[in-house]
């Protein structure tokens, strides 16, 4: 069984930096490079950090080289998971120039995006150290890119939600609009899915818990709610089911929402608005 914080595998990620690639080669490849660079040239280079951060991604940043030229070889200072400094090197890049200058804007793409979403799970999951409370990711992910996003997400202490629609049933406000109500919305789906399969629903007042609590649910996502509001739902609920607390969460009001005793935290910018953690491709002379 694979842990947690496991990489993606290859067969995942390669398509993936394997498109990458061919969107920046174009039709006639690194014109600049080949222009420049002599094919026998070879060079070393190292991956440094400008700001303090989670280092996530590195696989996918080996393979945008090893896809160009396989001579290319990675030394792995500072593997994913690890905390950085700014000016720690995290890896030193060897090998035939062209490839490592080619494919040097891929690697450092998803590098310093992964990274950034570690990073901003890591403050998250720091605001609510000493709570019950996990934070988990979303569904705002970017478009092809999930599965390595919340591969980030954990990298950086955090867990992960929903890979898709398949994996659960979440029954959203809307779903409840279309339905006539909670208990009707809840009737359907625990109609419609299989034994196996979990059902939580968004509820946005304390009527709605109660609704869906009479009923019977696994999960029950409180939207919006203030910490006061959560802690009663959460007395409310009594461990019947798990407690998600979901829309408007702060680094600066995570603490007070992990205090009303809820289980989950879901934050959706931890993957659509993490910014990149600030890494640079030196070379050396």
């Amino acid at each position: 069984m694979s842990s947690p914080t496991s990489a993606p595998p290859r067969i995942l990620i390669e398509p993936l930096v394997r498109a990458a690639l061919l969107e920046d080669l174009g039709q006639a490849g690194d014109i600049t490079t080949n222009a420049l660079v002599p094919r026998e040239a070879h060079a070393e280079a190292a991956f440094i950090a400008r700001k303090p951060g989670i280092v996530a991604g590195l696989d996918l940043a080996k393979l945008s080289f090893e896809l160009l030229d396989p001579a290319i070889e990675i030394d792995v200072k500072k593997p994913d998971g690890s905390e950085i400094r700014s000016g720690d090197t995290i890896a030193i890049v060897r090998g035939p120039a062209q490839g490592i200058l080619t494919g040097e804007r891929t690697a450092l793409n998803f590098l310093c995006h992964l990274s950034g979403v570690a990073t901003a799970t890591a403050a998250a999951v720091a605001a609510v150290k000493g709570s019950k409370a996990r934070i988990v990711c979303t569904r705002k992910t970017t478009p092809g890119l999930r599965a390595l996003e919340k591969y980030a997400v954990r990298i950086g202490g955090g867990s992960n939600h929903r890979f898709g629609l398949d994996d659960a049933v979440l029954i959203k406000d809307n779903h409840i609009a279309i339905a006539g109500n909670v208990t009707e919305a809840l009737r359907r789906a625990r109609k419609g899915v299989g034994h196996m399969v979990k059902i939580e629903v968004e509820v946005d007042s304390l009527a709605q818990l109660k609704e869906a609590l009479a009923f019977g649910v696994d999960a029950v996502l409180l939207d919006n709610m203030d910490p006061k509001s959560l802690a009663e739902a959460v007395a409310i609920v009594g461990g019947r089911a798990i407690t998600e607390a979901s829309g408007g969460v702060t680094l600066a009001n995570a603490a007070a929402i992990a205090a009303s005793g809820v289980d989950l935290i879901s934050i959706g910018r931890l993957t659509h608005s993490a910014p990149a953690l600030d890494i640079g491709l030196d070379f050396r002379e």
